[in-house]
């Protein structure tokens, strides 16, 4: 089945900590886009809680799609499919808007279509915007996942590599938590690490064996910890010390320390995938994709390359439903929708 490319698909988002719902036209025009955030429920437990993120959902959920159909200013009968993230994230939190999804699917007899969280978030830099330049390397990096993927199309995506252990704003959240800084950590660094001396501690770049595309940041996170708590490196501008005995600009210096390592691992990551399949264009996503240091050095990257860049506005890093219902448009597009067997999965398979 061909669309017209104009159906309007309503988009349902609950996989992390996140409620949001949102109306998108054509695949990329957003009519509305509705975020019901959970930050002030976790930040005392510095990390999101499975538990309260469920209850969170079912507490928001119905309001928060009845505001993103106000906000765009359509009717059940104006909506042509039902789009939801039913992988992978929290299993608790995903059954939440499934459900949601499927109920509406079912008293509006419209289609359902489920969609994989982390190719919206390799196409959000498509809203509001010109279509991606295909082929493209996506950089998807956020608290829960950090990958590189070959895209095709906006449904035709093949990973390259992902990290083994941590994920990159894991990383920045957890090293967040060990300099004393706020939650969530990513936009606590990058603030702090702005005018601050990135030089003045030589972390390690984990870059694995050979031109893998695989990443890993735990030993990252590590050599943070050691070097606060006392463990010196040979090359530091000033000995490692008691997080107490830190001085505001010491602080500010392993946080632009750190995200200097974090974002040359990225960066050098990117360029060996672009490479190797020839990308047109250069995409970033997720929550890391906001990070100011990360969002420069790939700018400067696809200029070296000739590359096309797409960097998605700010709202759209985060999660949100936009990027659900824009992927969307394009499995519809295509015919490919799901029955109301469909299932969430917490974790896809490599």
């Amino acid at each position: 089945m061909k669309s017209d490319g104009r159906r309007v698909i309503l988009g349902i988002e609950s996989s992390c900590d996140e409620t949001a719902a949102a109306v998108v036209v054509e695949g990329r025009r957003v009519l509305s886009s509705v975020v019901a955030s959970q930050i002030d429920l976790h930040r005392r437990f510095g990390g999101v809680v499975p538990e309260i993120a469920s209850r969170a959902h079912i507490e928001a959920v119905n309001t928060v799609i009845a505001q993103a159909m106000k906000n765009a200013a359509v009717g059940p009968e104006q909506i042509d499919a039902i789009a939801v993230t039913h992988e992978p994230g929290l299993i608790g939190s995903l059954l939440v808007g499934l459900m949601a999804a499927k109920t509406l699917a079912w008293a509006w007899s419209r289609p359902l279509i489920g969609v994989n969280h982390v190719y919206a978030h390799a196409y959000a830099a498509a809203l509001d915007a010109e279509p991606i330049d295909y082929p493209a390397v996506a950089l998807v990096c956020s608290g829960g996942h950090t990958a590189l993927y070959r895209c095709d199309s906006p449904t035709r995506l093949k990973l390259l590599g992902a990290t083994i252990d941590d994920a990159a704003g894991e990383a920045f959240d957890k090293v967040a938590s060990i300099l004393g800084l706020g939650y969530p950590g990513g936009p606590e660094i990058d603030s702090l690490a702005k005018g601050a001396d990135a030089g003045a501690v030589r972390f390690p770049r984990t870059l694995l064996h050979g031109q893998s595309l695989d990443f890993s940041f735990s030993g990252l996170k590590t050599a943070v910890l050691y070097h606060v708590r006392g463990v010196p490196g040979r090359s530091n501008k000033y000995p490692g010390s008691a997080p107490a005995t830190l001085t505001e600009s010491q602080i500010a210096d392993v946080a632009a320390s750190f995200q200097a390592a974090a974002v040359d691992v990225l960066r050098i990551k990117l360029r060996r995938a672009a490479v190797k399949i020839g990308a047109r264009s250069l995409v970033l996503g997720g929550g890391v994709a906001a990070n100011s240091a990360l969002r420069q050095a790939i700018t400067e990257l696809a200029e070296k390359l000739k590359c096309s860049l797409r960097l998605p506005p700010l709202k759209y890093c985060l999660d949100n439903a936009a990027m659900i219902a824009g992927l969307a448009w394009h499995y519809l597009d295509q015919g490919v929708t799901a029955n109301l067997e469909l299932d969430a999965l917490a974790t896809v398979k490599r």
